[in-house]
């Protein structure tokens, strides 16, 4: 695509060359003829004038720092950046087709438009929508429901009466529907509780390779519009995730979460059960929360989780320990010896 093709999908302002050709994206250092980086602040603009990218993505107003270049001013260059790497990096698409090998229930909805690979198993009355993707290996249970232009990368599991909405992507291993971790405790052992309940992910959702969410006791476990989970991260039955919530790696939220709006959780965080994230909470990594916790908003660390400003002074105390011990040592031979002398 040329410059300016690419600079009115970002509603940017071309300075340069504007038939100049770019056929990918690249990073400051390592980008040659024919592709584009982007300058996100000024400690790279001694990178970008020695970069050799065809083009470059700056702030607003950066252009005349860079004279001689092709430069595509925009307010927020890493997202220009996204947004023109998606322009030039499509998704693969397949031809609809479902494949020899695959396993597809007479009962079962596919689209005509979806592509249905090798070794898949579509279980009863389950539905997959326009333009949707099952690669190697997928599995739907009966009474399934796969939305529109959804992606289900290989080894991808979908037990019984599972929802999920368009546009969702579902990297490999991720499983939805497995039973919640629930049961009851007696003199012989443990009774397992109901498991009867489902999973609902709504439009847009990301879900990273190998994570879980579980289905609900009984109603349902949700994952709001947007929301986004990276690798291995599970969550526990009747949990509900609300919209455009970020969640890092290896995060493990315990049963009937409740994680509203706009929440960002770092990696390895734990959540005890019945906690409430309010929207506008930042929780650092390996933050824990105990069961019934209400975290506001505000940006919160440590274990258990505290406001952060709390946690640095807690932190700060903490590094001193050795040298108050040695001041505590000091201070009691000096009383030792007053104790001597009187």
């Amino acid at each position: 695509m040329t410059v300016h093709e690419l600079a009115e999908i970002v509603s940017g302002r071309v300075v340069g060359d504007r038939e100049t050709r770019i056929e990918r994206i690249a990073d400051l250092d390592n980008a040659d003829e024919g592709e584009i980086a982007y300058v996100e602040n000024e400690k790279l603009l001694d990178a970008a004038a020695e970069s050799k990218a065809s083009c470059l993505i700056v702030r607003d107003g950066f252009a005349a720092k860079f004279p001689d270049r092709t430069v595509i001013e925009v307010a927020n260059p890493k997202l220009a950046f996204a947004l023109i790497g998606a322009a030039l990096h499509p998704p693969l698409s397949r031809e609809p087709t479902i494949h020899p090998t695959a396993v597809v229930a007479e009962t079962a909805d596919i689209a005509l438009t979806a592509y249905v690979g090798p070794n898949v198993c579509v279980g009863e009355y389950t539905h997959v929508g326009a333009y949707t993707r099952l690669e190697a290996g997928v599995v739907l249970g009966m009474n399934v429901s796969v939305g529109n232009d959804c992606v289900l990368h290989p080894n991808v599991v979908l037990y019984d009466g599972v929802s999920i909405g368009k546009g969702v992507i579902l990297h490999a291993g991720v499983c939805l529907g497995a039973d919640g971790f629930g049961y009851v405790r007696h003199d012989l052992g443990y009774q397992k509780f109901p498991q009867i309940g489902t999973v609902v992910i709504e439009d847009e959702v990301e879900i990273g390779a190998h994570s879980c969410v579980d289905r609900a006791a009984l109603g349902r476990t949700r994952i709001g519009r947007g929301t986004k989970l990276d690798n291995m991260v599970h969550v526990g039955h009747n949990c509900d995730i609300g919209e455009r919530v970020v969640i890092a790696a290896q995060t493990g939220i315990s049963g009937s979460v409740v994680i509203e709006d706009d929440a960002v959780i770092g990696g390895q965080v734990g959540f005890g059960d019945h906690t409430r994230v309010q929207s506008g909470a930042i929780i650092g990594s390996k933050a824990g929360i105990l069961p019934g916790k209400i975290v506001r908003p505000g940006v919160w660390w440590g274990i258990p989780v505290q406001p952060l400003d709390q946690y640095k002074r807690m932190n700060a105390h903490l590094n001193r320990l050795p040298q108050m011990r040695e001041e505590l040592k000091r201070l009691e031979a000096e009383i030792e010896e007053i104790k001597k002398k009187i």
